[in-house]
């Protein structure tokens, strides 16, 4: 029997946690709106938008960006030359090399006068608020938090006590400047998306983009910017200590420059970003649909009218002729995604799926759900694929090749070598039914062409296929080194892994 004294110490850390677990951040704080800038016409970037698409002037120009270096020398050359404004609307943010170099960029853009907008998403940004708040110092510069949870007593709480809405998040990423040129796609902030990590590497996929669509994905931005869920930085930081953000900043500042030269130089001088900027490479010429989810949709129960991108993208499939390829780092399509997948086979159209696999996938309940799923794709005659988690290669400075972790974190669709669509949307439930997204929907057979051909070399390169052999059994096929390859189960993962992933079924699937 416990004594008196246990039971008041158990009945006082209940009460503290029921306490600290229902903090919640108010949203009745007074904010400014505003709204992207539309005097930028004559801007550098502006006119060289125009150049960039003097042949097509009337259309949207695009141009992929496939390798991490070049999506973040894309980021860097264009705050580099903004002038008026820069918008940043982002899931996640780390303070490593990446985040800093991206933070010290906008401040001196902002110390020239551009007006930034950053919005981030709260959960797993990792950057403190006190690093956060040195951003939000500058006169030029403006930072919200999406969603944010309380900074009173413990975050995990927090979480834990306002679930309903906690787990309720914005995923969206885009960065436009001076409302003339835009990047859409996978990628955050940190390291692993931009070949920075020494450790493993995000494969992921970036579109640069300028024309009447840059206008669309700026009311996107305003939309979310205004919205009741965006928090002012201010209002969570609570405390403002001139001094000590003062001495943080000169810390970063120095950080920001340790890390920036070497880095800042390699991205703005890749190959890809010399012909881009220095005109030698031609845009992709096409129409284009900005499609995204209303905010409003994390604070109301989900319906089909709430699902916007989820849909719009099911209706492309669904009227899919030929061939749909898609990119998607985590997927669990439930009934209705397997019964539109069998409905356009159904049809003769050829399908092609590429996600993780066990030993690739940095959400190990994901695959668990998924895994359930992958005889009756193979079965409906899905041409299926999952990572392989060895082959990201990387040449070091004496010019040898090593191999690196590899994770799958491209999210695009390619459909009829005519549509691709990119954006932020995974395939699985918390997409669809629980965050927001966004991405555009490019028409232009050039450009979808040109991709479909480049995925059929990419997939061999990265990824195993799996095949059920003539016992019903999943095995998983491959080329490595030249040598056929054939695995009996789950590839590159212990035992203790599998047994983890088996168990991990028991999550729900309708939160993953």
């Amino acid at each position: 029997m416990r004594s008196p004294k246990a039971l008041i110490t158990v009945g006082t850390l209940i009460a503290i946690m029921a306490v600290t677990g229902c903090a919640s951040v108010p949203l009745d704080f007074p904010k400014t709106a505003t709204s992207a800038l539309s005097n930028t016409g004559d801007t550098p970037i502006a006119r060289s938008s125009v150049t960039w698409r003097a042949a097509d002037p009337g259309r949207n120009g695009f141009y992929p960006l496939v390798q991490g270096l070049d999506a973040f020398g894309a980021r860097l050359v264009l705050m580099d030359r903004a002038e008026r404004s820069i918008d940043a609307q982002y899931f996640l943010m780390k303070p490593d090399a990446a985040g800093l170099v991206f933070a010290g960029k906008l401040m001196q853009a902002a110390d020239r006068g551009v007006r930034v907008r950053f919005l981030l998403d709260d959960i797993f940004t990792s950057v403190d608020d006190e690093a956060l708040m040195i951003l939000n110092e500058h006169p030029n510069i403006e930072l919200r938090i999406f969603n944010p949870i309380s900074r009173k007593g413990l975050p995990a709480l927090n979480y834990v006590g306002n679930f309903k809405i906690a787990n309720r998040r914005m995923h969206n990423k885009s960065f436009t400047v001076d409302n003339q040129v835009t990047v859409v796609g996978g990628r955050n902030i940190a390291e692993e998306y931009f070949q920075l990590d020494t450790t493993g590497e995000f494969v992921d996929f970036d579109m640069l983009g300028a024309g009447p669509v840059v206008k669309d994905i700026s009311a996107s931005f305003d939309i979310y910017w205004n919205h009741e869920l965006a928090v002012p930085l201010e209002v969570l930081y609570g405390r403002r200590d001139v001094e000590k953000l003062a001495a943080r900043r000169s810390k970063v500042e120095a950080a920001m420059q340790d890390s920036g030269e070497t880095i800042y130089g390699k991205a703005i001088h890749t190959e890809l970003m010399q012909e881009i900027f220095g005109g030698d490479v031609d845009p992709y010429f096409a129409e284009a649909r900005t499609i995204f989810d209303d905010p409003q949709k994390l604070l109301e129960k989900v319906s089909p009218d709430h699902q916007i991108v989820a849909t719009a993208i099911a209706d492309v499939l669904s009227n899919a002729e030929e061939e749909i390829i898609i990119y998607t780092p985590y997927f669990i399509p439930g009934q209705a995604g397997m019964e539109l997948i069998e409905k356009v086979r159904a049809k003769g159209v050829r399908v092609v799926l590429v996600t993780n696999s066990l030993a690739s996938n940095n959400h190990t309940p994901v695959h668990s759900a998924y895994s359930r799923y992958r005889k009756r794709l193979l079965q409906a005659g899905v041409e299926l694929y999952e990572a392989r988690a060895n082959a990201a290669q990387v040449i070091s400075e004496d010019g040898s090749k090593e191999l690196q972790q590899l994770t799958l974190h491209t999210k695009g669709i390619i459909i009829d070598g005519r549509y691709t669509f990119v954006g932020s949307l995974n395939l699985d439930p918390r997409s669809i039914d629980i965050n927001t997204e966004m991405g555009v929907l490019i028409d232009s057979r050039d450009l979808g062409s040109l991709l479909a051909e480049d995925s059929g070399m990419r997939i061999a390169n990265i990824a195993y296929r799996l095949k059920l052999d003539d016992r019903n059994r999943i095995r998983w096929h491959a080329i490595i080194d030249g040598q056929e390859v054939v695995e009996t189960k789950e590839p590159l993962t212990s035992g203790w892994r599998r047994f983890q992933a088996w168990f991990l079924k028991i999550a729900p699937e309708k939160q993953l």
